[in-house]
C-alpha cells in the first residue's frame, strides 16, 4: 500500500487533508485511487495509519484514519552523512539509497576536490530536487521520517558544529594501514540508542590532507582494504552499522 507523509501528529479515527500537489497528482493520476480506497499516512510523530479516502477537493484530498499499523523502521542511532559533492546523478543515487538504508540527515559539501561546483543560483533548486528524492525514497522504504538535506560551502563550517554529535567519523583510506577497520567495528559495538553520529566522506579523489587535518578530534577509520567510490562508501558504512545495530542485537 502506497505511503505519504503529513507534517501533523497522528490521531486515529480523525480526518486529515493532503495538500501537497505532487502527492495529490500521484494519488489521483498515477495510483488512480478513488473514494473509499485506502493509503497509508505517516505522521510527524512517527506513526503510520491506514487511511480511507473520503473526498477529492479542488486543492486537497480528505481522508479518515482507520487503523494504526506503526512499526519501528528507523535506525536506533541518528546518522548524518556529510559528503563532498559528486556528479549529479551519482549524488542523487547516493541520497536515494542512503535514505533507504536509514540515514537521517545529509550535508552536501563543496570539497576542495569536488568536480561539481554550485553557485548560489543553483543551490536552492538542487536542494528542492534532493529533498523530493529523499521523500520518495522514504515513502518507498517505509521510513517514519524524511531525512533533511543541507548544503555547506566547505568542511570548516561542519567542524564548527562538531559538538552536536556523540561520534564524528572520517572515512580515510590511509587508516587501512594502521587498523582503522577495527576502529569502525568498535564504534558500532559501542553505539547506544539515540546517539548522534556524523560520518564524513570525500568526493571523487577523496578528502585533501587539509580537510582531514581540520578534524583532529574525529575518529579516522578505514572501510576495508578495497578503494570504494565516493557514492559507494557511505552505503557500505551504513550497511555495516545497520548489521551491528539491528541484526546482531
Amino acid at each position: 500500500m502506497q505511503r505519504y507523509f503529513l507534517q501533523e501528529n497522528a490521531e486515529l479515527n480523525q480526518r486529515f487533508f493532503i495538500h501537497n500537489t505532487d502527492d495529490i497528482h500521484h494519488i489521483k493520476n498515477v495510483m488512480r485511487k478513488s473514494i473509499d480506497q485506502e493509503i497509508i499516512l505517516t505522521f510527524e510523530d512517527q506513526k503510520s495509519l491506514i487511511s480511507k479516502i473520503i473526498a477529492f477537493h479542488d486543492d486537497s484530498i480528505e481522508l479518515e484514519t482507520v487503523e494504526d499499523i506503526t512499526r519501528q523502521t528507523e535506525l536506533p542511532v541518528d546518522i548524518t552523512i556529510a559528503s563532498g559533492l559528486i556528479k549529479g546523478d551519482k549524488y542523487e543515487w547516493l541520497l536515494q539509497k542512503a535514505t533507504e538504508m536509514g540515514a537521517h540527515h545529509f550535508i552536501a559539501v563543496q570539497s576542495e576536490r569536488s568536480i561539481v561546483k554550485l553557485d548560489e543560483k543553483k543551490i536552492s533548486k538542487k536542494l528542492d530536487r534532493w529533498q523530493k528524492i529523499v521523500k520518495e525514497a522514504s515513502e518507498q522504504s517505509m521510513r517514519l521520517t524524511i531525512p533533511s538535506i543541507k548544503y555547506k560551502s566547505n568542511f570548516k563550517s561542519i567542524y564548527d558544529n562538531m559538538n552536536e554529535y556523540d561520534y564524528v567519523i572520517i572515512a580515510y583510506e590511509e587508516e587501512a594501514k594502521s587498523g582503522g577497520t577495527s576502529k569502525f567495528h568498535q564504534i558500532g559495538s559501542n553505539l547506544k540508542h539515540g546517539q548522534k553520529v556524523l560520518m564524513i566522506f570525500g568526493p571523487e579523489g577523496g578528502l585533501t590532507e587539509n580537510e582531514v587535518n581540520l578534524y583532529d578530534d574525529a575518529i579516522k577509520v578505514s572501510l576495508g582494504p578495497r578503494i570504494l567510490r565516493a557514492e559507494t562508501a557511505p552505503l557500505y558504512a551504513l550497511a555495516a552499522l545497520s548489521y551491528q545495530l539491528e541484526l546482531m542485537r
